[in-house]
């Protein structure tokens, strides 16, 4: 959806078709992999299984081997394609798993011709145990998208046995060298196919043309550099051309050590071990990444990668001056990318949430023809609410539910609205509801709205609501996955579990003016987290998180920020904390709970403040504050 969604533009972004000038990807390669977070919170380690929609997205990836992970790759290689300048490179890191079935798929997307290397990166040393021989090595495969291709080359430092095995002879100022030919494979009809020194280049080998080393283009005038002939005098005047001693005439140029900085990169990489530094799983070295971005990229390049995992293509890419975009299924992960850039002091950089997964699972389960209003059916009728009459219902997303109201003492008649997955559900879509509960069909006791995706600020809309007859759940998100798997709504019913939101609060805002600054002070208040049963836990640690959060709900916050000056679109982080910074407080276990922020002076303004969660999830506030 992202790479779509990159394609497509929109009226504020262009599309990126035929922009990006290196892709890096790292998909899962192993279906057997059970990458499980864990989270610590102050005093218990709590371990979560990937997120619903993590889970049903790799089971599908995997639920037919290795046939329905080729499905999975296909579509977005062809993706890749076209995001890919015709002078960008793609590098695919895969594992013996999958890589060679992957290989063909390349071949087919970007040709066979296209394909420059397989690079064999050794990841690890030997390891005991194995039954055969040890796995200690990835395959990631080069393409380019032509054959004009962005290319920097790359060197190994010479080692001190290589050096004192190649480099033999001294020069009387103790500079090293080794005789390199001048001529190379291929016939040529100009100038570098002509005799020299009534030499003719193809007897020195047959079939051979004049070749001046790239290393020494810097010792040629400019026009020695667009004629040979000119270039092997200037070559021999600077005494940089030996004959061979055999008498047979043959020019070697000499090769001093320093000429270069190493040896040229080879496709067997045995020099960059597989420690990352980090705990997440798959995350690969920063300087394997940096090896194929500087190789395949120039400065303020566009670099991209689809499966950002850690974010260190992301991170590398800012390191060394490239733009970036990367994108991941996973809320750890984009909260690990997130925190590591602003570690980094990364310039600013956009967070989106693109596509919905809700609506792509239900056309996979109902058809590509579906209604959001037949979505709509599904989740009343597993809420337990039968729907309204047509002429009262003609998006078909409203429902009743009625019974006795525990201690009223009369009839209940409650109204149900599902809202629809396309949408952020707000302030327009509960104002709405209530006006429907107090006039539909002579009015209802209360209103219960189900919703997929909500505003960030939807904590404070509720709160700022303060209806006791309303009340917002969130639908799981892997509902339309578990119905598939089930094999349809009667075996799930009372299954599902509709969850309470998320919500932010905080302390009133102090303001205190000095000169032409306002010195801001901002304080988190408390933090209700999203219903335990809603993450993917086990009963014992679900049991531990629910005490967590009863005593100090404030320690499941893993990042929070502060923009200022919020203009109600884009939020501007202009403060930061998160579990782990050392530079605010020395606890890394929590977050520091008070920021002071300074601004300049405004009469009003609108400061907003954005929590995630340890778990990934985030809420919002936005209060407008008078400067005093």
């Amino acid at each position: 959806m992202a790479m779509a969604a990159l394609l497509a533009g929109d009226e504020n972004t262009p599309s990126l078709r035929g922009k990006v000038d290196l892709i890096y990807i790292d998909p899962p390669f192993d279906s057997k992999a059970d990458y499980r977070t864990k989270v610590t919170l102050p005093g218990v380690e709590i371990e979560q299984k990937p997120t619903v929609i993590e889970q049903f997205a790799y089971s599908d990836t995997w639920s037919d081997g290795t046939a329905s992970y080729l499905a999975m790759i296909m579509p977005r290689l062809v993706l890749m394609r076209e995001l890919l300048a015709d002078t960008g490179s793609i590098y695919v890191h895969l594992d013996w798993h999958v890589g060679h079935y992957v290989k063909i798929l390349l071949d087919e997307v970007f040709g066979k011709n296209n394909h420059q290397n397989e690079i064999i990166w050794k990841r690890t040393t030997s390891r005991g145990g194995s039954s055969y021989y040890n796995h200690v090595h990835d395959a990631i495969y080069f393409y380019t998208k032509d054959k004009a291709a962005h290319w920097n080359q790359q060197h190994t430092p010479y080692t001190k046995d290589y050096v004192e095995q190649m480099f033999r002879n001294q020069d009387e100022d103790g500079r090293l060298w080794r005789e390199s030919p001048l001529t190379a494979p291929g016939k040529s009809a100009g100038m570098s196919g002509s005799n020299w020194r009534g030499i003719d280049p193809g007897t020195i080998g047959k079939g051979r043309h004049w070749a001046i080393p790239g290393y020494l283009k810097h010792l040629l005038s400019q026009e020695a550099t667009q004629n040979t002939l000119l270039a092997l005098d200037e070559l021999e005047a600077q005494g940089r051309i030996v004959w061979a001693r055999e008498g047979k005439g043959r020019p070697n140029v000499k090769q001093y050590v320093d000429d270069l900085p190493g040896v040229e990169l080879q496709s067997i990489w045995t020099d960059i071990g597989g420690d990352s530094g980090t705990d997440y799983d798959t995350q690969k070295p920063v300087k394997l990444i940096e090896r194929f971005i500087a190789s395949s990229s120039n400065k303020n390049d566009l670099v991209a990668d689809f499966f950002g995992g850690s974010g260190t293509t992301a991170s590398v890419s800012e390191k060394l001056g490239r733009r970036w975009v990367t994108t991941d299924l996973g809320k750890p992960s984009c909260m690990i990318m997130r925190k590591r850039l602003i570690d980094q002091d990364a310039k600013p950089f956009l967070y989106q949430a693109i596509g919905d997964y809700q609506v792509e699972a239900a056309k996979a389960t109902l058809g590509r023809d579906f209604r959001i209003g037949d979505l709509s059916q599904i989740v009343l009728s597993l809420y337990g609410a039968l729907p309204l009459p047509a002429d009262s219902n003609p998006q078909r997303n409203l429902g009743q539910i009625s019974g006795i109201a525990l201690g009223a003492g009369r009839g209940s008649k409650t109204l149900v609205l599902a809202d629809s997955p396309n949408k952020l559900t707000g302030m327009a879509t509960l104002k709405k509801a209530i006006a429907q509960r107090d006039n539909l069909m002579g009015g209802w006791d209360r209103v219960v709205v189900l919703g997929w995706n909500f505003e960030p600020s939807i904590g404070e809309t509720i709160t700022a609501l303060n209806d006791s007859r309303l009340e917002v759940l969130v639908i799981p998100p892997d509902l339309m996955d578990r119905l598939k798997k089930k094999g349809g709504i009667d075996k799930l019913r009372g299954q599902v579990r509709f969850s309470s939101l998320q919500y932010l609060t905080i302390e009133p805002v102090q303001v205190k003016k000095e000169d032409v600054q306002d010195v801001l002070t901002i304080q988190l208040k408390n933090y209700v987290l999203l219903s335990p049963e809603a993450i993917n836990l086990d009963d014992a640690n679900r049991q531990a998180l629910q005490q967590v959060a009863n005593q100090e709900p404030l320690a499941l916050i893993e990042y929070w920020a502060v923009d200022p000056d919020y203009d109600g679109k884009v939020f501007r982080s202009v403060w930061q904390d998160y579990r782990g910074n050392t530079a605010n407080d020395a606890d890394v276990l929590r977050v520091v709970t008070k920021a002071e922020v300074s601004t300049p002076t405004k009469v009003t303004r609108k400061v907003c403040v954005r929590v995630v969660d340890v778990f990934g999830f985030e809420a919002e506030v936005v209060t407008t504050v008078g400067a005093a």
